[in-house]
C-alpha cells in the first residue's frame, strides 16, 4: 500500500513538473533595449500589454540610446529598439541591423535645465555663467542623446566656452538626475519627462526650441530577433490609444 502511494506521488510529481515545464515553453520573451528616459513609462505599459497577453514575458535593457546601440551592434540579444534619438537608429539601419519596415517615429520630448529643489535660484541657460554654478550634468555627448542636444543647446546660445570647464559627464539622462537630486551638481540638463517624475528638482528653464534638434524618439525591430511576429506585436500596442495615455501621462508628446 505505502509502495503504491509513493508510486502514485511520483506520477502525479512527475505530470505536475511536466505541465510546469509546457506551461514555461509556451512564453515567449521579449528583449526590450530602451531609452533610460523612458524606464517608467516602459514599466507600466510592459505590465499592462503583459496582462492582456500571458503567453509574453518582456524584459527591459534600459541605458544611454548609444550604449544600447553599441550592444546590438556587438550582438547583443534584443528583439525592439526604442531609442531617445534618431541618430542612433539610423546608425543601426546603416548597418543592416533593424527591420527597417518597423521603424516609425512615435515621440518627441524637451530639453530643461534643472536644480536641486533647495539648491541655487536660476531662471535662464544663461545663469549658468555664473560663478556660483560650479558644476553642470549632462549626459556624455558621445552616447547619450540628451547630451547631444544639451550641446547644441549650449552651442546655440553662446555658453560653450563660458562652461566648458564646469561640465560633469554622465553614463545616462537618470544619472544627471539623481546628481542634481542629490546636490552633487549645481545644475543639470535633463529631458522634460524626467523632471516631471521628481519632487526632487526644480525646472529652471525650457531650452529654447530652436536652439537644438528637435527630439523625436523611433522605435523598431531588431533584425536578428529571435520574435520578430511577437516584437512586431508589442510595437503595435506602443502606437494603440491605450499606449497614448501612458505616454502622455510620463510627460511625453505622442506624434
Amino acid at each position: 500500500m505505502k509502495k503504491r502511494f509513493f508510486v502514485c506521488l511520483f506520477v502525479l510529481l512527475s505530470v505536475v513538473a511536466g505541465f510546469a515545464q509546457g506551461s514555461s515553453r509556451q512564453k515567449t520573451e521579449l528583449l526590450i533595449s530602451a531609452a533610460a528616459s523612458l524606464m517608467d513609462c516602459m514599466n507600466e505599459l510592459k505590465a499592462v500589454y503583459m496582462a492582456k497577453n500571458p503567453s509574453i514575458i518582456i524584459r527591459c535593457n534600459y541605458g544611454s540610446s548609444g550604449a544600447l546601440q553599441q550592444q546590438i551592434e556587438q550582438g547583443a540579444p534584443a528583439d525592439l529598439f526604442f531609442s531617445a534619438g534618431l541618430k542612433q537608429m539610423q546608425a543601426l539601419i546603416d548597418k543592416g541591423l533593424m527591420d527597417t519596415s518597423t521603424v516609425r517615429n512615435i515621440l518627441e520630448n524637451y530639453v530643461v535645465l534643472v536644480v536641486p529643489k533647495n539648491g541655487i535660484k536660476l531662471s535662464s541657460f544663461d545663469d549658468l555663467r555664473n560663478p556660483s554654478v560650479t558644476k553642470i550634468g549632462l549626459g556624455d555627448p558621445k552616447s547619450v542623446p540628451a547630451g547631444q542636444y544639451a550641446v547644441q543647446v549650449f552651442r546655440n546660445l553662446g555658453l560653450s566656452d563660458a562652461i566648458a570647464g564646469k561640465l560633469v559627464l554622465a553614463k545616462d539622462v537618470r544619472e544627471v538626475l539623481f546628481w542634481v537630486e542629490t546636490g552633487n551638481v549645481d545644475a543639470g540638463v535633463v529631458y522634460s519627462t524626467d523632471a516631471q517624475i521628481s519632487d526632487k528638482v526644480t525646472v529652471s528653464a525650457i531650452a529654447p526650441e530652436n536652439s537644438h534638434q528637435k527630439i523625436v524618439y523611433p522605435v523598431g525591430v531588431v533584425k536578428d530577433s529571435a520574435h520578430p511576429k511577437e516584437a512586431k506585436a508589442f510595437e503595435d500596442f506602443l502606437f494603440c490609444d491605450e499606449a497614448a495615455r501612458i505616454f502622455a501621462k510620463y510627460g511625453f508628446s505622442v506624434i
